[in-house]
């Protein structure tokens, strides 16, 4: 089941990497159904918070009419940021799935935001899933900057 989603998300990682952006996707999954989805966008929206995750938050907020994601499951190819990592924590979003986590990232800074319970509730963290996948799909997009 994870990896079906996840699959999902790296479709959109793959658009972010077609369109010259950091290969990052998301998709949030409610009662088994992806109701949103997205990639990096910073690029080309000329916004730093262009974020997949952050993009996702204004879908389906405008879908939904509601910023609180109770009972969602948010999916990224790549460890969210602390910026995301507060976003999810504080749109009451109950897990996150990961596909991999880059080498520089201070994982116990991210799992502290999204367990902080003064802004929101504690989120379930899974990691790995997909990792080489996403991973590799990083890797590709660094090398061709370089």
């Amino acid at each position: 089941m994870y990896e079906k989603y996840m699959m999902e998300a790296l479709k959109e990682a793959k658009k972010a990497f077609n369109q010259g952006e950091i290969p990052v996707g998301a998709v949030l999954v409610f009662e088994e159904k992806i109701v949103a989805r997205s990639h990096n966008t910073r690029i080309q929206d000329c916004c730093v918070l262009g974020h997949a995750e952050i993009n996702i938050f204004k879908e389906i907020s405008k879908k939904k009419r509601d910023w609180r994601l109770i009972d969602c499951t948010l999916y990224i190819t790549l460890l969210p940021c602390p910026m995301c990592a507060s976003a999810i924590n504080q749109s009451r979003i109950r897990k996150v799935v990961c596909g991999t986590i880059p080498n520089n990232t201070n994982y116990s800074l991210i799992y502290q935001i999204l367990n902080d319970n003064n802004y929101g509730n504690s989120v379930e963290i899974m990691t790995g899933v997909l990792e080489e996948q996403c991973a590799e799909l990083l890797k590709q997009f660094f090398l061709k900057k370089r």
